[in-house]
């Protein structure tokens, strides 16, 4: 097998980010990434395609799951659930709490198959509703929501959480559940850190808030039934040994949904619409494995894992510090989950750590990076909020603090204390 110089896979990296950051599609910047690192990293042109292909044939699976979950998070926004689910949680939570309210409500849209970008974004009207009546900065609401947001991604049966289980061949459920305690406690350390924000940075301006229309919305009950039928199907492999994979699960469970709500007629523009999300993304991880077929087939994993071995660190932080990482290039928890498992997972099985820890501490630490200005989460829930890119841009360090929290508790249960695997 073809090697490629640590130089090399550095390249690729930095070619992609630089090119993502010029507004080049995810996709084709990481394609051209790779096949500039590829070739500076001393392959041939042939081998380099090989090595690309190679690595993109192996996240097709994932990308086959995920555009199946199309289905359920296609219910899920079109028919209101979502907002039905979020509006729910704010007025049992309470506006006295409005803050863990709006934290806790993206928090479960988040976790039960919405994508955190569009959680956010289903919550800001409600957000600055109450941040309006209770006189709360943007930067506090948006980090309330945010550290909701991250907090589910660990827990759900979203893109990055299915990249993780088919990297490490777990069982999709068990993703989920591993990053259920990290998830919470970066939840409230997110709540926590947003009551210090309520006086810092603008307010929300009357012709900012915007009316939702109750009256189409489904019930609650109506509205979580599709996530909570998709979660039982997936619950039977670790509660009864019956494999219900997700590609049956997820798009099942968002037509139970539409049934219970009584909009089976509009299963097929619900679908369309959530092909229509999910489609970027399966694209995006092509070009990951692109890019994933480079890094894997090159000497900078073994670089990494010298510097560990030589700084006397453990070597299943080579987990969380690789999740981090790939994210940070991406600028994306889906693309940075799935480019660090497809690279790494051999490595930090071979290094003693079970399949299970790896795939929840890379998770875990892809929530430290994803929110970079390079990738479309840092704008879209930046607009969700009115908020202009300067303030925007100081809400970094707080983010990168929530996904830290969910990064180190994650590595203590399943890296220093080695629980539940």
């Amino acid at each position: 097998m073809v090697e490629v110089s640590t130089l090399g896979a550095l390249a690729a990296l930095v070619v992609a980010i630089s090119l993502i950051l010029k507004k080049v599609p995810p996709a084709y910047g990481m394609i051209i990434g790779a096949l500039v690192g590829g070739v500076i990293g001393g392959v041939s042109l042939t081998d380099t395609v090989s090595l690309m292909i190679g690595g993109a044939q192996g996240i097709v699976t994932a990308v086959l799951r995920i555009l199946a979950a199309g289905v359920l998070a296609g219910v899920l926004i079109e028919s209101g659930a979502a907002t039905s689910i979020a509006e729910t949680i704010v007025k049992k939570v309470g506006e006295t709490r409005a803050l863990l309210a709006l934290a806790v409500a993206t928090m479960i849209l988040t976790a039960v198959g919405v994508f955190v970008d569009v959680a956010v974004i289903t919550v800001a009207p409600i957000a600055l509703a109450i941040a309006r009546r209770a006189d709360l900065s943007k930067m506090a609401i948006l980090l309330a929501m945010v550290g909701g947001g991250k907090a589910g991604n660990v827990m759900s049966p979203n893109p990055n959480a299915i990249a993780a289980a088919d990297a490490f061949n777990v069982p999709l459920t068990s993703v989920m559940a591993a990053g259920v305690i990290p998830g919470l406690c970066g939840m409230f350390f997110a709540y926590y850190i947003a009551k210090k924000l309520v006086n810092k940075g603008s307010k929300v301006q009357e012709h900012e808030v915007v009316a939702v229309d109750h009256s189409r919305l489904p019930t609650f009950a109506a509205s979580i039934v599709a996530p909570l039928v998709a979660i039982a199907l997936l619950a039977l492999r670790p509660i009864a040994g019956i494999n219900v994979d997700p590609l049956i699960a997820l798009p099942l469970g968002g037509l139970m949904g539409a049934v219970a709500m009584g909009r089976f007629r509009d299963t097929n523009h619900f679908a369309v619409s959530g092909l229509s999300r999910m489609a970027p993304v399966a694209v995006m991880l092509l070009g990951t494995g692109t890019l994933a077929g480079i890094i894997a087939n090159s000497g900078l994993k073994d670089g990494l894992i010298d510097i560990l071995t030589t700084s006397g660190l453990p070597s299943y932080l080579l987990a969380p510090i690789s999740g981090a990482m790939m994210a940070l290039a991406t600028a994306s928890t889906t693309a940075g989950t799935a480019v660090a498992s497809s690279v790494f997972s051999h490595t930090i099985l071979e290094l003693g750590v079970p399949a299970l820890a790896g795939a929840a501490m890379i998770h875990a630490g892809a929530t430290i990076t994803d929110h970079m200005p390079h990738g479309s989460f840092f704008h879209a829930t930046g607009g969700a909020v009115h908020m202009d890119i300067k303030e925007r841009l100081k809400l970094i360090p707080y983010e990168s603090a929530v996904g830290l929290m969910i990064a180190v508790v994650s590595t203590l249960i399943f890296g220093v204390f080695g629980l539940f695997v």
